[in-house]
């Protein structure tokens, strides 16, 4: 019996994280021929488009009739097909939005299209790219609401796993299914460092990264200052010449234009501050043509990054610096597909960070190695300045060391091929399909009358 897949997500062209990840899913998922029909995918535009297969169905974001529409048409077409279809919903707070337009959890309409799919008996299974410790009311009722009306949360994280367990949400253990975030990269001859730095003209650099779609919540006004700090106190002259630090990926498109670009034009004011601060020599580039590499400590490559430029990115870099603000992010795509290149990532104690890095233990205040030395972790905010310019130090100056890392780091990201994980969610799909099916013999169901010091109360094992 093969599946046919279908989707509900952002998805290129349109810029965003999701889409890329359900891109990435999709091309994943099309290799099991044997048990993959076709996969299609019912786009969440705001205009976006225009869009190729695998897409078929566009939902309009803001228009809850559009949902509505979509969703008759999906459950119509599962039930013409001859193989069965698993429904697979990308849940993010912020595309879900009301007929007011508010987001953050006051849509309901993956919920609407998640009851609409299990009512039909249809498979449904929804990835939560984002799960907050503290939720609103809001937002704790939508992902409660998910978890009934669907056969599975997804999660790309442990300790997701445990904070929707926790009193917070509730949810059982049986609705719930962690699968890695998938990476593109796994060999590492096909990203040669020293091929792809004589590529890019760079090849007597020491490169270090922040790659991915900027907003204030990535952090970067706090790298510049510590960049800043780092050349200044730990570098001669002549040393800065050959070390450089990459800002690439213009601006999240939606930020630009939210209320009527007044947050860019903060955002950019303290992006300025920052590099006033750091009293460093910078360029902004919109191409990799032209750039005189030797004489600017920070470049900021202004345009967006396509699949091939990335990949180039990553394979070239030396460190990348992940400075992101929310402590409660649980994916990253950035970080996921950096362990995959074997590369070493200084980033903020953000929890899939934890995961990766540190692997869900308790992490000290301050300047942290990870657990399997596989990259460092420093806090967020203004205590990250000079705790990224003594982990750039390190970095820098103990490459025996980085280069141990870097080892450390691909043997982690060879486990979470995309491949990997896309087999893991057939596994999973099958699973939820089986447990369906399954029903309860007819012996007596015996019920609690009195209590008993037999009573076993599990205890969670300390993390």
């Amino acid at each position: 019996m093969a599946w046919n897949i279908r989707m509900i997500s952002t998805y290129p062209p349109r810029r965003c994280g999701i889409g890329t990840f359900c891109r990435d899913l999709s091309n994943a998922l099309s290799q099991f021929t044997g048990e993959i029909g076709h996969i299609r995918v019912a786009a969440i535009d705001n205009n976006h488009g225009p869009y190729n297969i695998p897409v078929d169905l566009v939902i309009d974001q803001h228009n809850p009739v559009s949902w509505q529409q979509v969703t008759k048409e999906i459950i119509s077409r599962a039930k013409e097909s001859n193989n069965p279809t698993a429904i697979v919903l990308q849940h993010e707070f912020g595309l879900d939005v009301d007929e007011q337009g508010r987001g953050d959890g006051f849509g309901c309409n993956f919920i609407n299209m998640a009851k609409a799919c299990t009512d039909n008996g249809l498979t449904c299974l929804v990835y939560l790219h984002t799960v907050l410790e503290k939720p609103s009311d809001r937002q704790r009722q939508t992902l409660m609401d998910l978890a009934e009306y669907s056969d599975g949360l997804i999660v790309t994280t442990e300790s997701a796993i445990d904070i929707l367990e926790s009193p917070a949400y509730g949810i059982s253990h049986f609705k719930l299914k962690h699968i890695d975030h998938g990476v593109r990269m796994h060999h590492q001859t096909q990203f040669d460092r020293f091929t792809l730095k004589t590529e890019l003209g760079i090849n007597d650099i020491f490169l270090a990264t922040t790659l991915g779609l900027l907003s204030p919540g990535k952090g970067v006004q706090y790298s510049i200052r510590a960049y800043g700090q780092f050349v200044r106190e730990s570098c001669t002259p002549a040393q800065r010449e050959h070390i450089v630090y990459l800002i690439g990926g213009q601006c999240h498109p939606e930020f630009v234009k939210a209320e009527d670009g007044k947050f860019y034009r903060e955002f950019m004011n303290e992006i300025d501050a920052a590099l006033e601060e750091a009293d460093v020599t910078w360029c902004r580039a919109t191409s990799l043509e032209g750039i005189d590499w030797n004489k600017n400590d920070i470049v900021f490559l202004d345009m967006f990054l396509d699949e091939s430029t990335l990949l180039k990115f990553y394979g070239a870099t030396n460190v990348m610096i992940l400075p992101y603000l929310n402590t409660e992010q649980i994916s990253s795509g950035i970080l996921a597909d950096t362990i995959g290149s074997g590369r070493v990532a200084i980033s903020t104690k953000f929890r899939y960070a934890l995961e990766l890095i540190y692997s869900n233990k308790t992490c000290p205040p301050g300047v942290t190695i990870g657990r399997f030395a596989r990259g460092i972790l420093v806090d967020p905010g203004d205590a990250a300045v000079k705790q990224i310019a003594q982990a750039l130090d390190y970095m820098v100056f103990e490459k025996e060391k980085r280069l141990r890392m870097e080892k450390q780091a691909h043997q982690r990201g060879y486990q979470m091929r995309w491949a990997n994980s896309a087999w893991a969610m057939v596994q999973y799909i099958d699973f939820v399909s089986e447990e369906k099916e399954i029903t309860t013999g007819r012996g007596m169901k015996f019920l609690r009358e009195k209590e008993s010091k037999l009573m076993l109360k599990p205890k969670r094992a300390p993390r």
